[in-house]
């Protein structure tokens, strides 16, 4: 589905067994856990089955926080949710803020509504509740069922990620809504849906609503083109009422998610570190009230809030200024600067002739590629030429709603080219999605 996304028409469906995409996925050994429940034909119960793949990070002892990562609407987004816990950029982010990385798989047959699923009320709320209470069990981190939620979601995603925003307010760190919102009015042309009630906590949580141009904003009659009316008043009425949210336009996509990932996790690092607080089990910090710059969508004007004195709710909210600096870059070209170098990969061995490591994402801009040297000479590239039909050329691929490519890439190298019984000596190098290499 597409724009029906943003629809939540409540129709039954006939439950069956599925087949593939959604019995092909990366094995879940630790620091990976899965869990799968059955769909329920029970009144406000999820109908479908559901599968949660979660990341530990290596030696957190307690977490501080579950990074979600959800797919959109569809047999091949719900495919995409198989990957979102493997990311190694998105566990970049979960890693520096002591969080687990967690990304649902819907099984949602190709002619089923979404809204059974994408309206938590439907009983996916309560089920990824559930779900994180018996992760918790099989990962031996048992505040897990109670940490705070850091929510990333894409059309469907969205929707779900806006509505468990409204319905508890207390538990979400910030919520990024890409191409989907929960919505809070009836539209003229949509009296069907059904909306969500007014939770004053909102107002304190950061929110992002971020659409392609071709959703609406700048093409007003294409496929996608319904998005943006229904973002506009969504934005409007949580800023009019002094809410933390903003609008980013990518203004190289439509439905996809593009390079949205470059300020989304950066967004997100910027929250966590000021609304987590320092002990496991403390309740969620207010965002600092100094500091908060202000957007305008329209002329891409960026200003600190203490100097602004037009229309609050035509406004922007952003953390910080670095913030806002990131947002302009990313609204004109989505070429979000980077000066920092990636960390340098480890954990180098080499069997025969075939050479393996680990590594690390740069927060910043992730992993496009490695560059082996052997005896001070690059001799490879891994993978060879990088790929990316949605974004900027990366290491694992990316799928339309921004997860890995399967079967997931390895990060191995053989040297046909090595001859028996001769010592090299070799190096691995990474390499960001602007260029710069590690160590």
């Amino acid at each position: 589905m597409r724009i029906a996304l943003i629809v939540l028409c409540l129709l039954p469906v006939i439950l069956s067994a599925q087949e593939p995409p959604y019995d092909v996925y990366p094995e879940a050994e630790p620091p990976y856990y899965r869990i799968r429940y059955e769909g329920s034909e029970t009144v406000g119960e999820l109908r479908f089955p559901v599968k949660y793949t979660v990341w530990i990070p290596a030696g957190v002892e307690t977490l501080r926080g579950v990074v979600v990562h959800q797919h959109g609407c569809g047999e091949g987004s719900c495919k995409s949710g198989l990957t979102g816990a493997f990311d190694l950029h998105w566990q970049a982010l979960a890693q520096k803020h002591d969080c687990a990385l967690l990304s649902p798989s819907y099984e949602q047959p190709g002619d089923a509504e979404c809204g059974l699923w994408c309206d938590p009320r439907n009983g996916s709320g309560d089920k990824f509740q559930e779900a994180l209470k018996d992760l918790a069990d099989l990962s031996g981190h048992p505040e897990l069922a109670t940490v705070p939620w850091a929510l990333w979601g894409h059309s469907g995603g969205g929707v779900w990620c806006g509505g468990m925003t409204l319905l508890y307010p207390e538990r979400v760190v910030a919520s990024w809504l890409r191409s989907g919102i929960a919505p809070l009015e009836k539209l003229e042309n949509r009296p069907d849906r059904k909306v969500f009630e007014w939770n004053d906590g909102v107002v304190g949580v950061p929110i992002m609503c971020n659409l392609g141009t071709g959703e609406g904003y700048s093409v007003k009659d294409g496929r996608f083109s319904g998005v943006w009316p229904v973002v506009e008043p969504f934005h409007r009425k949580i800023r009019s009422e002094g809410g933390l949210i903003a609008v980013s336009i990518d203004p190289l996509t439509d439905h996809e998610c593009g390079n949205q990932r470059y300020l989304a996790i950066p967004w997100f690092d910027s929250c966590l570190s000021d609304r987590l607080p320092e002990e496991s089990g403390g309740a969620l910090l207010p965002m600092p009230g100094e500091g908060a710059w202000f957007a305008v969508v329209e002329d891409l004007a960026i200003t600190a809030a203490a100097d602004f004195g037009g229309d609050l709710a035509a406004t922007s909210w952003l953390p910080n200024q670095e913030l806002a600096e990131k947002w302009a870059a990313y609204m004109k070209d989505t070429n979000i600067p980077d000066t920092t170098p990636p960390p340098a990969p480890s954990e180098p061995s080499v069997e025969g002739k075939v050479l393996t490591w680990t590594a690390e994402a740069d927060l910043e801009s992730g992993i496009e590629r490695f560059l082996i040297e052997r005896d001070g000479e690059v001799i490879a590239s891994v993978p060879e030429t990088p790929k990316n039909r949605f974004g900027r050329p990366l290491f694992q691929g990316l799928q339309y709603s921004d997860t890995p490519e399967q079967p997931l890439v390895e990060m191995t190298f053989t040297d046909e080219t090595a001859e028996p019984e001769k010592e090299y000596t070799y190096r691995v190098i990474a390499v960001n999605t602007v260029g710069l290499k590690s160590e």
